[in-house]
């Protein structure tokens, strides 16, 4: 389940509350048609409360609803993130449909991974590439010439609109695209997600993308798997060319939020394997030299339920954590995949499996749940040692921070 974000609960404002009944009033519809009536109200009051930049009216009621009525929050999340990428836009009497996408690739290295800017040349190249692979003739794109970081992504669901609106517009009228240089900075990291974002626009109940025109049986997961692959082999030149000393995968290039879910979970294994490699690498010691401890975290106001793992690195000769890797975990399932022991007492599960297809032998799992925190001085996550106790990680003197090195 997507989770809002803990604030302090307030009374609830009475536009929030509105939003609330809503979705409410979505969960608890009877009939195809009375939901389709709901679900037509909550769109329109979603969308305004976005054009309007109301964000704090937004999350009070996903928070509300999500500690009182655990099936309308569903309902109103799945809102938000359609209302907030996609609208009808009228243009000189037509009606138009828009919708913001992001192609994610994964990338990894011990160099710094780049974002900013892509030359004009090569964003059309991606956009043709793009249309090309995925689109339908009736569709027409506007791809953002930026290489995103995550920390340069819309923040919440009001940027979000904005931003697919603002291009949404000037692709439908012609308009130039804005290059917009005020970006955060982005943080550094051996394995990372890039974005390139583009909107997509088309005629209301036109296709589009390629695997809605597809004939019986309709097995669009195989549709999309055959686009991807086509996409990758088309694409994965220009994205080497962004992303110099880096390994890269491109994964499909979907509505926004769906991307970016499907980025985060894939991005995991490829940190855990990033991070093995960099500390043999930079240590000059062999994987089995090392030893993890795998941590389960969870927020205070949630007692027993777990968030991430945390996973702290050491040398087997030596008790300090010289390293830590978070493992996120997005869905009900997600924490019984990651780690769990068998009739044996053994260690199964994702991260295991990764950690010795890696060549660590000695993996432990701490018993507790600790509570998410992070250093007062950076805000870096604080990982368990081998005595149960949070610390900062702190790799040897004179080691090369991970990720800042220059491709050269």
């Amino acid at each position: 389940m997507r989770r809002p974000v803990k604030r302090p609960r307030l009374k609830l404002a009475a536009e929030s509350q509105r939003l609330s009944n809503l979705a409410l009033a979505v969960a608890q519809s009877s009939s195809r048609l009375e939901d389709l009536a709901w679900q037509e109200k909550l769109d329109a009051s979603v969308a305004k409360n976005l054009r309007l930049h109301h964000q704090d009216l937004l999350d009070a009621a996903a928070e509300h609803l999500f500690t009182t009525h655990p099936n309308a929050y569903e309902v109103f999340v799945e809102t938000l993130e359609t209302c907030s990428t996609s609208a009808e836009v009228d243009i000189q009497g037509k009606k138009y449909q828009a919708l913001l996408i992001a192609a994610p690739v994964l990338a990894w290295t011990r160099f710094e991974i780049a974002s900013g800017i892509i030359p004009a040349e090569l964003t059309d190249i991606l956009s043709m590439q793009l249309k090309t692979d995925f689109l339908t003739p009736h569709a027409s794109l506007r791809l953002l010439p930026h290489l995103y970081s995550i920390d340069q992504l819309p923040r919440n669901h009001c940027e979000t609109y904005a931003v697919m609106e603002k291009h949404a517009l000037s692709l439908l009228k012609g308009l130039p695209c804005a290059i917009d240089t005020d970006r955060a900075q982005t943080v550094p990291f051996l394995a990372d997600i890039r974005y390139v974002l583009g909107v997509v626009v088309a005629p209301v109940h036109e296709p589009l993308f390629l695997w809605q025109t597809i004939e019986a049986p309709y097995d669009c997961a195989q549709a999309k798997s055959d686009a991807l692959l086509v996409w990758e082999s088309h694409a994965a030149t220009n994205f080497k060319q962004l992303l110099p000393g880096c390994g890269t995968e491109l994964l499909l290039p979907e509505a926004f939020y769906t991307a970016c879910r499907e980025a985060d979970i894939r991005i995991r294994p490829v940190s855990v394997r990033s991070a093995v490699f960099y500390l043999a690498q930079t240590l000059s010691k062999e994987p089995d030299q090392f030893s993890v401890i795998i941590a389960s975290f969870g927020a205070q106001e949630t007692p027993g339920q777990v968030d991430e793992f945390r996973l702290s690195f050491c040398l087997k000769d030596a008790p300090e954590v010289i390293y830590g890797v978070v493992w996120p975990l997005y869905q009900a399932e997600d924490q019984a995949n990651a780690v769990s022991t068998d009739e044996h007492g053994n260690l199964t599960g994702d991260i295991p499996e990764i950690l010795t297809e890696s060549g660590i032998t000695s993996i432990k799992q701490a018993e507790e749940i600790f509570a998410m925190e992070f250093c007062d001085d950076c805000g870096i996550p604080l990982f368990a040692d081998q005595e149960g106790e949070l610390v900062h990680p702190e790799m040897p003197e004179n080691t090369p921070a991970p990720g800042t090195a220059h491709f050269h």
